[in-house]
């Protein structure tokens, strides 16, 4: 989303999740070129909610929100837009739009926040939210617009209508329509994800020129939690993507990407327990969080694949060290970072579950050993028998076959951009397999031996541009047609070989004219098996544990003491309070006690009736890591208007000033574990606090890390406040350490 701040506990409404610091395995084939976060640092200081795609020329674009590029420039652009031939190294190229550009519906002075670049038939288009329109005097009366070119650096042409039009909430104002998001389905059907905090992310079917709505949206993922939609298809599975907590609280920001995953692209979406993403106690599998490095609020993703086939997912992330441009509280400093997609038993995780990267990795893979743009006429890489072909304007045309000088061995990728411009059949061969677009189909076949096929979508038009990615590992093949590489396939054939690949490639065309671009032959990625180890607990520390069995140990202290807080029946039970230790009040009871030096787990167990659906803002209760009042990270289930979340919330004294922001980790039951894992990092000091709940005390949700200065001793405790209507009692069954 663009930069909106949720003042006061509203700003705590929003989550995360995380992964762990250990560092991932290396990606095999991605050679000695490495890089470095963020890769925007060339031409932005900053560049939110980024997404990318491959051009027809070859090379990568990024588009982001409309904010300056550049510390003090403090004139916003609109939709900057770069370029890059191999992913790490960007140059800034324009914006997309001129300063007096907008379409007719949109009020003066209205920005364009988190763009959506497609291809759609035989162009491009780029979804955008238009922040202010016409409608009303309401100045966020958001829409979702469209704009159309012939290349992805433009001219973007602005439909003459909003895609989806502002729709007025039942609470008041106008539910936030922003971050939109197409897709592609098999069938050859266009969708739209679209959606925020207020209102939730929907999903509506589009036209075939993806302008216009078709029929009525459905929730796809809850109100209060979810926002920055993203869906691919992968294996058979339609994963959204969808980010959670507040994009921009400084550096308190703990905005993350969570995902759910559903048999249609309408859901509904659950994740890795089961749990719906449209529900009030909402799920949502952690893909990415912050991990205690440099990078907070790692979110807002896009998603991409290298020639090698690996995939990518590009996102914005905050500095914690420098979390603004020009001055403190102003515009938040998100440049765009790229980490490497792993997908470990079905779930994608970024870096195996390590999270956002800090130091040099190995980069995307982005030449290949055959790697042809067709960019000079002569073809002294090819073979062309007695066939005719020719280039012309970047790209092959010809009929019949042709064959390069270089061959494939091993487990491959090969992919080529095409068009059927009057062939009745073009495609790939390499050894004795072909993959074809033919009649219709999708389809593949091993010389003498077995052959599968599938049918194009109803209405595909074969002289429209289309990528043709091929993978073959361990004798298992995979085709894929897409129209622009963004898990977005209309069809997938798998096929089973009987020996391994070997042999050059050939570029096929029968019965008439094809055109070809961007034909690559990559060594196939090494892809992560296994996840990265979340913090091993070890043996209890008794000494330091109370399991509530006879009256409070001597060993806790209150802050601002609740008399009503007693044990009995080996429980703690608190009445939640009318309380908040958010902000400059500080009235909120704390209980405290001392915490073991060195690296360890505190753990408890609540029990916290807070119903599901009803607004009651903002019972909670849960542990807490706490210096004082103005800095602690507050892990607790807690009721967040119609939802209910385990929020790892976080305040810091900054500028003179507290900022508060909030992870999600996991979703509470009525009786939640929670846990907190602490670290000292060695080369800095710092005190690191991991998250964790569960629903049932032995499967475990990782989350977020927060931090606290070298020089600070934190104390662990809990808390019970955030309301009192209707009046609950928090239930604790112990506090426990582990080493």
């Amino acid at each position: 989303m663009g930069h909106l701040h949720r003042g006061g506990v509203l700003a705590a409404v929003l989550g995360l999740v995380l992964a762990t610091t250990a560092s991932a395995p290396a990606v095999a084939g991605s050679g000695p070129d490495r890089y470095r976060n963020p890769v925007s640092a060339g031409f932005a200081d900053t560049f939110a909610d980024p997404v990318v795609v491959r051009g027809d020329d070859g090379l990568w674009y990024a588009y982001g929100t409309s904010d300056p590029l550049r510390e003090g420039e403090k004139q916003a652009h609109r939709v900057p837009t770069a370029r890059s031939a191999d992913l790490v190294d960007w140059t800034y190229v324009g914006d997309a739009f001129a300063p007096d550009q907008r379409p007719s519906w949109a009020a003066p002075g209205a920005a364009f926040w988190a763009p959506d670049v497609r291809r759609i038939g035989d162009h491009w288009v780029m979804y955008v939210t238009v922040t202010d329109t016409t409608v009303s005097a309401d100045t966020f009366d958001t829409a979702i617009g469209a704009a159309t070119a012939p290349t992805p650096t433009g001219p973007w042409t602005f439909a003459d209508a909003p895609v989806v039009a502002p729709r007025p909430g039942g609470g008041g104002g106008y539910l936030w329509t922003i971050d939109p998001s197409q897709f592609t389905d098999v069938d050859g059907r266009n969708y739209l994800y679209f959606g925020s905090y207020y209102g939730g992310i929907s999903v509506t079917e589009l036209t075939a020129d993806g302008l216009r709505t078709v029929g009525t949206p459905s929730l796809v993922a809850v109100d209060n939690k979810f926002e920055g939609g993203y869906v691919l298809r992968h294996d058979g599975w339609y994963y959204l993507f969808a980010s959670t907590a507040n994009c921009c609280a400084g550096p308190a920001t703990g905005y993350s990407v969570q995902v759910g995953r559903a048999r249609g692209p309408r859901g509904p979406f659950v994740d890795r327990d089961g749990l719906r993403l449209d529900a009030s106690r909402a799920g949502g599998t952690p893909v990415l969080t912050q991990n205690g490095n440099r990078w907070i609020g790692t979110g807002h993703n896009g998603f991409l694949t290298d020639l090698s086939g690996q995939d990518w997912i590009a996102y914005h992330a905050i500095d914690r060290a420098d979390p603004y441009l020009d001055e403190p509280f102003g515009i938040n400093e998100r440049p765009m970072l790229l980490d490497r997609l792993d997908w470990i038993d079905g779930w994608p995780t970024v870096n195996a579950g390590a999270g956002p990267s800090e130091e040099p990795r190995p980069a995307p893979v982005t030449t290949a050993r055959l790697d042809e743009r067709f960019d000079s006429p002569a073809l002294t890489r090819w073979r062309a028998g007695d066939d005719t072909w020719q280039v012309a304007d970047g790209r092959l045309t010809g009929t019949g076959a042709l064959t390069s000088r270089t061959d494939l061995d091993g487990d491959v990728r090969v992919e080529a951009d095409l068009r059927l411009t009057g062939a009745d059949a073009a495609g790939l061969r390499f050894g004795r397999v072909d993959v074809r677009v033919e009649a219709g189909r999708l389809t593949a076949r091993e010389a003498d031996e077995g052959s599968a096929s599938v049918p194009l979508p109803a209405g595909f038009d074969p002289a429209d541009r289309h990528n043709l990615a091929v993978e073959v590992r361990d004798r298992q093949l995979v085709a894929e047609l897409s129209p622009a590489r963004l898990g977005d396939q209309l069809a997938v054939a798998t096929l089973r070989l009987t020996r391994p690949v070997a042999g050059p490639l050939t570029l096929l065309a029968d019965g008439g004219t094809g055109e070809f671009d961007n034909v690559s032959v990559a060594p196939l990625y090494r892809p992560a098996r296994h996840a990265v180890a979340p913090p091993g607990v070890g043996p209890l520390l008794s000494d330091w544990s109370d399991e509530f069995d006879d009256g409070l140990d001597p060993a806790w202290r209150w802050v601002r003491q609740n008399p009503d807080a007693t044990v009995s029946g080996g429980a703690l039970r608190w009445p939640v309070e009318l309380t908040d230790l958010v902000g400059t009040g500080n009235t909120a009871g704390v209980l405290l006690r001392d915490a073991p030096s060195g690296d360890y787990v505190a753990e408890t167990k609540v029990t916290l009736d807070l119903g599901e659906e009803t607004v009651r803002n903002y019972q909670q209760a849960g542990l807490v890591a706490y210096v004082d009042d103005d800095r602690f990270a507050r892990l607790s289930q807690v009721a967040i208007w119609n939802t209910r979340q385990v929020e790892y919330g976080y305040e810091l004294p900054f500028a003179g000033r507290p900022v508060y922001g909030g992870n999600i980790v996991g979703t509470p039951a009525t009786t939640t574990w929670l846990r907190l894992a602490h670290h000292v990092d060695p080369a800095t000091g710092e005190h690191e606090f991991r998250a964790a709940s569960s629903r049932d005390g032995v499967h475990w949700t990782w989350g977020g890390v927060w931090t606290f200065p070298a020089d600070t001793t934190p104390r662990i405790g809990l808390v019970a406040h955030g309301g009192a209507n209707p009046p609950v009692t928090a239930v604790f069954d112990y506090l426990r350490f582990h080493r």
